[in-house]
């Protein structure tokens, strides 16, 4: 019998996954049981995508530098990589605003659900926490984030998935400075970082065996865990222009893909799906960093040069899921709770969610602080930020999986068409965990 592909393996663990949690909720043990001896598979399985992510990035992209044999050419994918990325930020955040504006679900939000959802999430320690980490980042100076980017220790910046663009930097200029060495100096390190990318990228391939069963843990532990039904629903109409949105804008990637580097988009979007599903599960485009790299390199055809710089710094600064549903959120809380916008306020919205996706690190959760931020930019009065938290909470989750979704399938979309434009996509190349067994069985 012919054994499923990944991705139908991932989504039926999935549903398999939404299925058995929902059930749990129906029994009173239900929820320990999953929290117990459900839960901690999916936490493991996650703990072991960020345990590769930072080696992969540090051997994938000095091996891509390396390989480039002229600095010219790295300079042409960093400043087609930045300018792409800005593009499809802003149209993520019109679309949003588009969308809120012409189906105004905030407008049918009733005064009891605000009380009821203020009263029950606005001192959660998730709001609270999200409001104190805006107030640190807002109080930093302009230059901060360039700052950031620096490390004063690498080995400090590589023990902390947070610190992705500091790693990032560093490896740069790392794979820079081995260029400019000559290639005879060079070779030693060089052969280093080129075995310790196969054999990520084998560690990669062996961890995806287990991820049918992982995201099955993932999803069960998400249904157990979530909020109460009646909150939800009166949440529907938000949270549906939120998917709307992030829907149309998989579609926008699917046109982009068509147009600039001539592939079917069902086949891009086919070939990402374990990428997606596990993005998804896990909400996280730091987590999933290792997969997609794995995804767009040997199944589209990506070449090393582009995929190893593009994607690590796609998944810390490209965030268009999370702009999207920033541009939404800022509005819909604004509509419940009667703040007027202006134009003008809109338009401070759009610049606000760019900067802000640039310098959010790439983990669950991270979207809420962006929010703060732009909502503080429009002048959203202060003492009234916790009720606006708490009015999106009890759906952040879910809507947080969705977005994530599209952050990661955005950062496959630019890293094709940068690969199209300097002529670097070529043919698929499909590694399977097994190609080497005979050699060591």
């Amino acid at each position: 019998m012919r054994k499923l592909e990944l991705h139908w393996q991932i989504l039926i663990g999935m549903l398999l996954g939404i299925l058995f949690g929902f059930g749990m909720t129906q029994v009173d043990w239900g929820k320990g049981f999953v929290s117990d001896w459900i839960q901690p598979l999916g936490t493991i399985f996650v703990r072991l995508l960020k345990l590769i992510a930072i080696p992969l990035i540090i051997a994938s992209l000095v091996k891509g530098i390396s390989d480039l044999k002229d600095i010219s050419k790295f300079k042409n994918i960093g400043l087609r990589t930045i300018g792409i990325y800005i593009v499809t930020t802003v149209v993520a955040i019109t679309i949003g605003l588009v969308l809120v504006n012409v189906v105004r679900p905030g407008k049918g939000i009733s005064q009891e659900t605000v009380v009821k959802l203020t009263e029950t999430y606005a001192n959660d320690a998730g709001v609270t926490s999200k409001l104190e980490e805006a107030s640190r980042q807002k109080d930093s100076g302009p230059l901060q984030f360039l700052v950031d980017m620096v490390p004063d220790n690498a080995l400090a910046a590589m023990s902390d998935n947070s610190l992705m663009l500091q790693v990032i930097f560093f490896t740069i200029f790392l794979g820079i400075s081995m260029l400019l060495i000559g290639e005879k100096k060079a070779k030693p390190l060089k052969d280093f970082f080129d075995s310790l990318n196969d054999v990520v990228l084998k560690m990669v391939d062996l961890i995806m065996l287990t991820a049918p069963y992982a995201v099955f843990s993932l999803l069960a532990a998400v249904v157990v865990s979530s909020s109460d039904p009646d909150l939800l629903l009166a949440l529907l109409k938000y949270a549906g222009v939120v998917v709307l949105g992030l829907a149309l804008m998989i579609a926008f990637y699917g046109v982009v893909v068509s147009v600039f580097t001539k592939k079917n988009p069902f086949w891009f979007l086919k070939e990402m799906s374990p990428a997606q599903l596990l993005a998804f599960s896990t909400s996280s485009s730091a987590a999933t960093l290792p997969v997609t790299m794995e995804r767009v390199e040997e199944h589209i055809g990506v070449d090393k040069e582009v995929s190893s710089f593009v994607l690590p710094v796609g998944a810390t600064i490209n965030m268009d899921g999370t702009s999207l549903y920033q541009g939404v959120a800022a509005v819909f809380i604004s509509q419940a709770l009667g703040f007027d916008l202006t134009f003008a306020d809109q338009l401070t919205i759009v610049l606000t969610a760019l900067l802000a996706s640039i310098g959010s690190a790439a983990v669950p959760g991270a979207g809420m602080v962006m929010l703060v931020i732009v909502l503080e930019s429009i002048g959203f009065p202060a003492d009234k930020l916790a009720i606006g938290l708490a009015l999106i909470f009890a759906v952040d989750r879910p809507l947080d999986m969705c977005r994530t979704v599209v952050n990661v399938t955005g950062d496959a979309t630019v890293s094709m068409v940068v690969a199209k434009s300097v002529g670097k996509l070529g043919k698929p190349h499909v590694e399977e965990w097994d190609d080497h067994y005979d050699e060591v069985k």
